[in-house]
């Protein structure tokens, strides 16, 4: 009796132990030079190795160029690629395509028609470009995120002041795989509306997110989720907020159909600024809210569905992290890239910090093949010390 309990109470302690342990930074790199260089996003490639998008001051032809950087699976660079002219150019979202090559979207004040315009680029699997395309009118339009479409071509999500009808809208542009626009659609009223992220849905629509200032609560800014068919025509939306800022930056689809949305409050924060992340059911229902932070302003920019059904979270946090004792009292540096895990309904299993005496930042969050997780952010405390891209690794 006495070794059945023992074994009993060393099974439950291992359990406790595995669901609440820390991970390991198993390595981390950073990309730039003397000038402002951001990473945007990062995602496995085929050969274990990861490809990351973003922008760069330090090299290229203009003040800000987009910017593709190949790695192998420890992180070190095989090749980097600069598009852009002389003007800013800016990479936001980067995905595989079926062919081995990418589908790079950001924003381009060089190429286009008016300011700025959305910009879709593809390229091949050594990143060399096969062909370009801008989207947008007279006023500021961008594309933020992209993905391949069922039938090969692409689906971006982003925002735009040209079309529509209000300050800013939130903005879906379909085209065909050679890059040519087959529809786009706008959404939003009189206030500032933009679309930050879309995914595919197993119905073979789109989900959309961002912030709006058009409709939901009173406040300045309120989550939104928009369903649309395979056409980009709405089915349904949906707002969450309260009566101060909240903005959504991400949602993905959850294996049970539903969403996980995730970007900050300052509606129902404990501090300044918290983490806020929503599940809904398929039909865009609320089915639990979860905050995370602490006294100081805290971001969430990136969710993932895990393979155990939880969620990982990267974003970034002024409420925890490194401290540095200055000439008065103990303080916490602004700005550490931060990681959280929960389980499938949201409690938080673990977190953790990651960051120097600089300011730092997590703004994209992928499982591995392998387990762990690859992230991809921004650092001024690594590197050259100015801002440069951060890849790190974790078991």
């Amino acid at each position: 009796m006495k070794i059945v309990l023992i074994l009993g109470l060393t099974m439950l302690m291992l359990g406790i132990l595995g669901a609440s342990a820390q991970p390991e930074e198993v390595w981390n790199k950073t990309f730039g030079g003397s000038g402002i260089d951001l990473g945007s996003q990062a995602q496995e490639t085929e050969d274990g190795g990861y490809i990351l998008v973003g922008s760069t001051e330090s090299y290229g032809a203009g003040r800000e160029d987009a910017w593709l950087i190949k790695t192998d699976s420890n992180g070190n660079e095989l090749w980097n690629r600069i598009f852009g002219g002389p003007k800013e150019d800016n990479g936001y979202s980067v995905q595989k395509t079926e062919d081995g090559g990418y589908i790079t979207v950001g924003a381009t004040k060089s190429y286009g028609s008016g300011d700025s315009d959305a910009w879709l680029i593809k390229t091949d699997v050594a990143g060399n470009k096969q062909w370009d395309k801008t989207f947008g009118g007279r006023d500021i339009d961008e594309g933020r995120s992209v993905l391949q479409a069922n039938d090969g071509g692409y689906i971006i999500a982003g925002l735009t002041r040209s079309f529509g009808a209000g300050d800013s809208d939130a903005w879906l542009i379909k085209t065909d795989p050679s890059g040519k626009e087959q529809w786009n659609r706008t959404f939003g009223g009189p206030g500032y509306d933009a679309g930050w992220a879309v995914d595919k849905t197993n119905d073979g629509g789109y989900i959309i997110t961002g912030p709006t200032e058009s409709y939901g609560p009173d406040g300045s800014s309120n989550f939104w989720l928009i369903k649309t068919n395979s056409t980009g025509i709405t089915q349904w939306e949906k707002t969450f907020g309260g009566s101060a800022w909240d903005g959504c930056r991400a949602v993905r689809e959850t294996k049970d159909g539903g969403y996980i949305l995730v970007g900050d409050t300052q509606s129902f924060s404990a501090g300044a600024q918290d983490v806020w992340v929503i599940k809904t059911d398929p039909s865009g229902k609320e089915q639990w809210n979860k905050t995370y932070g602490g006294s100081g302003y805290d971001w969430g920019f990136s969710i993932q569905q895990t393979n155990d059904s939880g969620y990982i979270i990267a974003g970034s946090t002024e409420s925890y992290g490194l401290l540095v004792t200055t000439s008065g009292p103990e303080k916490r540096i602004p700005g550490n890239a931060w990681l959280i895990k929960t389980d499938s309904n949201g409690n938080e299993l673990w977190n953790t910090t990651f960051g120097g005496k600089g300011t730092d930042g997590a703004y994209s969050i992928q499982e591995t093949k392998a387990g762990g997780y690859i992230i991809e952010g921004s650092t001024t405390s690594y590197g050259n010390k100015s801002v440069d891209a951060w890849l790190i690794r974790v078991n």
